[in-house]
């Protein structure tokens, strides 16, 4: 046995997870599915979830009853360098995601988006919470307020949208210009900001609950209570968005006086960890939430984000990003003693998660004028889970939650949810779009219908060149490792 917190053992569990995680991803990729999920299933088999039952595991933990080759400790939240460096995983996937939206495009999208985005949020969650209430015998249901919480954690989940799988499919379908097409991708994206909003007030109000009975002092105090929870989820998006005035006039001039040089990601990497802090410590707000506002602040400043987005990615899809989903199936997920009702909720929770996406946001395209068969093509289209699921899940079963927290076992409902709907939201829409008439699905918005606009890298599931799409869904691809500094750097 080895130690792996210390600087070469941590090297060595590092050497372990990239190897095993890029074999897992480029097979799922090879068969199309997402790499992440290849990600995951590289940290169950090095981890302890399966072999840890038959005594031995290749990356373990401290006290278990099982022989690994590298020991990590267990006791506390982040108490190993792999809980983090998988933070600063977490935290770089959603700086982003945050870079790679298009505020312009997502004002031009108009209401029929924006509704489709809350109702495929609103709905979701409700059905997430309502599915919930039977299982109190697995913490959740309404016996208390901590099991309330719990399920609308849940439905908190449900709500995440990973548009990749969707926009590859309908590149490929030559639909990705046409107005359905625009709207899915554009709903897509206000889906997950929402999501990001969302997810703030649920976890700032239970993290203020958790933390009620510790010696506070009067700020922090007021923070736990729900009204202060509220006013410090506004009062931080006031104070990002004010900053975020200066921030991106400053990377503007940057990118006028220092074009295309290192600084400016290596600032653009400041502003995202200095937010994530500030959110977490100073306003009591989602570390996460942080991290992807600033992207959002810097992609105003356009050029400067995208060159600093095609510096940070390189980092983040060459070794952060494997090494936080691997950690997932290495520490989160365990088969051992596993309890039959979170198997049968799984199956049941993602049953709502389909349904709730498909109802919700189908249920507006039809309202919005499009015919039944569009309005289904509308709800499958955003069907489809990835990171940002895998992303909730771990925000809701952290340590500083307490006891509202989710258990870890909850972890595989999600990973169900993304391996189903990646499986089923592709062959959907290629055959609802080959029942829809030649001159359905909305007229072209583009002169280039987008046939012929493949993904970069991507293989069978696609990872989509089209700006809109989310960054965090580039997760491991292989376009990151065409992405290395070029001559135009500065040196620092």
């Amino acid at each position: 046995m080895f130690e792996g917190n210390s600087a070469l053992g941590f090297a060595m569990v590092l050497a372990i997870i990239l190897f095993s995680t890029k074999v897992l991803g480029l097979v799922f990729r090879k068969i199309g599915l997402p790499q992440v999920l290849g990600f995951i299933i590289a940290g169950i088999l090095i981890g302890p979830a399966i072999f840890g039952m038959c005594g031995v595991s290749l990356i373990g933990f401290e006290g278990a009853d099982y022989k690994a080759f590298i020991v990590l400790p267990v006791s506390g939240e982040y108490s190993n360098a792999l809980d983090i460096f998988a933070k600063v995983g977490v935290l770089l996937l959603m700086f982003s995601a945050g870079m790679e939206t298009d505020l312009k495009a997502i004002k031009e999208t108009g209401a029929c988006a924006s509704l489709i985005a809350l109702c495929g949020v609103i709905v979701p969650m409700a059905l997430g919470f309502l599915v919930s209430l039977p299982f109190g015998n697995i913490g959740l249901g309404f016996a208390s307020e901590v099991n309330i919480f719990r399920s609308i954690f849940i439905g908190t989940i449900l709500t995440a949208t990973s548009v990749a799988i969707t926009v590859s499919v309908l590149k490929e379908l030559g639909k990705i210009n046409t107005k359905l097409g625009t709207t899915i991708v554009s709903a897509a994206i206000i889906d997950d900001v929402i999501g990001i909003v969302v997810l703030s007030v649920v976890t700032g109000i239970a993290k203020g609950k958790a933390n009620v009975a510790e010696n506070l002092n009067a700020f922090d105090a007021f923070k736990t209570t729900i009204y202060g929870t509220i006013i410090m989820i506004i009062a931080f998006f006031v104070f990002a968005i004010a900053c975020g005035f200066v921030i991106s006039k400053g990377f503007r001039w940057m990118d006028r006086r220092w074009p295309q040089t290192h600084r400016i990601p290596v600032f653009s990497l400041a502003v995202c960890f200095g937010y994530s802090w500030i959110a977490e410590e100073v306003f009591g707000v989602a570390d996460i939430t942080g991290a992807f506002l600033a992207g959002v602040i810097l992609s105003t400043a356009h050029r400067a984000s995208v060159y600093a987005d095609k510096k940070v990615e390189v980092a983040t899809y060459s070794v952060f990003a494997p090494v936080f989903f691997a950690n997932i199936g290495i520490s989160s997920i365990h088969f051992e003693g596993l309890d039959p009702a979170i198997l049968l909720f799984a199956f049941v929770a993602v049953l709502a998660g389909l349904a709730g996406k498909i109802v919700g946001c189908g249920g507006v395209c039809k309202a919005f004028g499009y015919n039944w068969k569009e309005s289904a093509i509308g709800g499958v289209g955003m069907m489809a889970r990835g990171e940002v699921a895998l992303i909730v899940t771990t925000t809701v079963t952290g340590a500083g939650l307490g006891a509202y927290s989710l258990g870890s076992e909850f972890m595989i409902m999600t990973v169900f949810l993304i391996l189903i709907s990646s499986i089923l939201t592709p062959v959907l829409l290629k055959v609802m779009y080959s029942r829809l008439p030649a001159d359905s699905g909305g007229a072209d918005s583009s002169s280039d219908s987008g046939a012929d606009g493949s993904a970069d890298g991507s293989g069978g599931n696609g990872t989509p060149e089209n700006a809109n799409a989310p960054a965090a869904a580039r997760a491991g691809s292989d376009s990151a490792e065409s992405g290395t500094a070029d001559g135009n750097a500065d040196g620092g």
